[in-house]
C-alpha cells in the first residue's frame, strides 16, 4: 500500500461557516459534503480556498456501500465528477447502508435518510468488499471509507469492529477514515472498547481522522456534530496518535455553529492533543507493531473470515440476498413500524426510530423552509406523526413534497394555510416526465386533481 497523502489539520467546510473557514489560521485542508456540491457551480468560497492551495476532499453520504445492492452508477459518476472538479487527491464515503428493500427482497425500497450500521458478518463483509471494489474501479482517485456511530447492535455478529475493518482493508486495499468520535459513541452505546478497536486496526491504511462532538442523554450518546468535542474523544485521538502519526485530522461541525473563535480553539485543542501524544513506533509491517505480532489472535487464523475456504464463498448473490433481507427487516422496523427483528434491543430500536424521524423533520425543514413557515408551530408534530406511518422512499426533497401532499389530502391545514400549502405543492410537484405505466399516470393525474381542489 502506498504512503498516504499528508493532509495536516483541517475542518469540515459548510456554507454556514464558509467565511469563518476561509479566515481560520492554520487550516491545511477542508472536507465538503459531496451531495451538496455541483461541479459546474462550485461555491466561491471553495474556489478561493483551492486557489490558496488548500486541499478539498469530497465526502459522500448517500452511496450506501454497506447495502445489499451494488453501488448506483449515477451516484458513483457524480462522486467522481466532484473529485475531478475539486482536484481532490481522494474521496471518502461510509461503511453503512442507507436504503433497503427493492428487487432483492421483493419489497418496497425504503430510505433511511441516515447512516445505519452494517452487521459484522462474513456475508456483509463479502458484499461490502465487492461494493468497495466497484467504487474503486469507478473513481479517478483513491477511496477511503469511514467507520460509523450506531445506537443499535446487530445480533450474532462474527467479528469485532477492528477485525472487520482490518479484513476490509486487507481484501480491497481501501483506505480507512477513522472517526474517533464514532469510536466513543460505540463505546457508550454498545460497550465497545476504543483501545481494542485501535489495537486491531491496520494503522498503515489510515487516510485521515475525524473528530467531532455530541451529547449524552439517558445513557445514550448522540453523535450530533453540533456540540464541542468532549475530552473522551480527544483521549481516543491521543491514543491513536500514540500508535501512528495520522496523515490528517479534521474537525467536523454540522449544526449549531459557534463563533469563529470557538472553532479556532477546538482546532488548537486538536493540534495540542496530537503534539502531546508520542508516537513510539510508525507503521512497521502490517500492523505497525512488527511483522510477527497479530493483534487479532485466533480470529484471523479462521480462513472463513477471508471467505476463500468456504464452498459458498463465490455465491455473492446468496450473500446479497441474506444481507438484503436482514437490512430490510431492520429498516422497516425503524421507519415503518413493523415488529423488531429477533435479537435486537427493542428499547434501542425505539430510540433510533425517534432519532431518524427527528432528523427527517429537521432536514425537510432545511430543504423546504417554506413548510415550517406555512405550518408554524404545527409543523414538527405534524411531520413526526406523518413519519410514523410513511417511510421515506426518495430523497429529502421528495419527502417534503409527499408530506405536503399528505396534509392536503387529509384536509390539514385549513383556510389560508391550506391555500398557501396547496400553491407551494403545485409549484414544486410538476411538470414531471410521464411514467410509462398507464396506472402511474392515472394516479398522478388523480392526485393533482384532488390537490387542486
Amino acid at each position: 500500500m502506498r504512503e498516504p497523502i499528508r493532509l495536516g489539520t483541517g475542518i469540515g467546510w459548510r456554507p454556514e461557516i464558509a467565511e469563518a473557514v476561509e479566515n481560520l489560521p492554520g487550516v491545511d485542508w477542508v472536507e465538503a459534503v459531496a451531495e451538496n456540491l455541483c461541479p459546474g457551480h462550485l461555491p466561491e468560497s471553495l474556489l478561493r480556498l483551492r486557489e490558496r492551495g488548500v486541499t478539498v476532499v469530497p465526502h459522500g453520504v448517500s452511496l450506501g456501500l454497506g447495502g445489499a445492492d451494488r453501488p448506483d452508477e449515477a451516484r458513483l459518476t457524480a462522486l467522481a465528477e466532484r473529485a475531478e472538479a475539486l482536484g481532490s487527491p481522494l474521496v471518502t464515503e461510509h461503511i453503512a447502508f442507507v436504503r433497503a428493500g427493492g428487487p432483492l427482497t421483493a419489497s418496497p425500497l425504503l430510505e433511511a435518510g441516515h447512516l445505519l450500521p452494517v452487521p459484522r458478518t462474513r456475508d456483509a463483509l463479502r458484499v461490502l468488499c465487492e461494493n468497495v471494489r466497484a467504487a474503486q474501479a469507478a473513481l479517478p482517485v483513491p477511496l477511503a471509507v469511514e467507520n460509523i456511530a450506531a445506537l443499535v447492535s446487530w445480533p450474532g455478529e462474527e467479528m469485532t469492529e477492528g477485525q472487520f475493518l482490518y479484513d476490509l482493508a486487507d481484501r480491497t486495499g481501501v483506505r480507512l477514515l477513522i472517526d474517533v468520535a464514532n469510536l466513543h459513541t460505540n463505546h457508550v452505546n454498545r460497550g465497545e472498547d476504543p483501545a481494542e478497536a485501535l489495537g486491531e486496526l491496520p494503522v498503515e491504511a489510515i487516510a485521515y481522522v475525524h473528530v467531532a462532538g455530541g451529547f449524552e442523554r439517558d445513557g445514550v450518546w448522540h453523535d450530533s456534530h453540533a456540540h464541542p468535542v468532549p475530552r473522551p474523544v480527544l483521549d481516543i485521538l491521543a491514543d491513536l496518535a500514540s500508535r501512528v502519526t495520522p496523515p490528517g485530522v479534521l474537525l467536523e461541525r454540522d449544526e449549531n455553529f459557534p463563533a469563529p473563535a470557538e472553532l479556532e480553539r477546538e482546532l488548537t485543542s486538536i493540534r495540542e492533543t496530537l503534539e502531546k501524544a508520542e508516537a513510539p513506533y510508525r507503521a512497521a509491517g502490517r500492523y505497525g507493531q512488527g511483522a510477527e505480532t497479530d493483534p487479532h489472535g485466533d480470529a484471523l487464523a479462521d480462513p472463513d473470515l477471508h471467505g476463500d475456504a468456504r464452498p459458498e464463498a463465490d455465491d455473492s448473490l446468496a450473500s446479497r440476498q441474506r444481507v438484503a433481507l436482514a437490512q430490510a427487516a431492520l429498516l422497516s422496523a425503524l421507519v415503518a413500524g413493523t415488529p423488531a427483528p429477533e435479537g435486537f434491543d427493542r428499547v434501542r430500536l425505539g430510540v433510533q426510530a425517534r432519532a431518524l424521524a427527528a432528523k427527517r423533520a429537521d432536514v425537510v425543514a432545511k430543504v423546504a423552509p417554506e413548510l415550517p413557515e406555512i405550518l408554524g408551530d404545527g409543523y414538527r408534530p405534524a411531520f413526526l406523526a406523518y413519519a410514523r406511518r410513511h417511510p421515506m422512499t426518495g430523497g429529502y426533497r421528495r419527502d417534503a413534497l409527499d408530506f405536503a401532499g399528505h396534509l392536503l389530502l387529509t384536509g390539514l391545514p385549513e383556510g389560508a394555510r391550506a391555500r398557501r400549502l396547496r400553491a407551494w405543492w403545485l409549484e414544486r410537484s410538476g411538470p414531471a416526465p410521464l411514467s410509462e405505466r398507464p396506472v402511474a399516470r392515472l394516479a398522478r393525474a388523480t392526485r393533482r386533481t384532488l390537490l387542486r381542489r
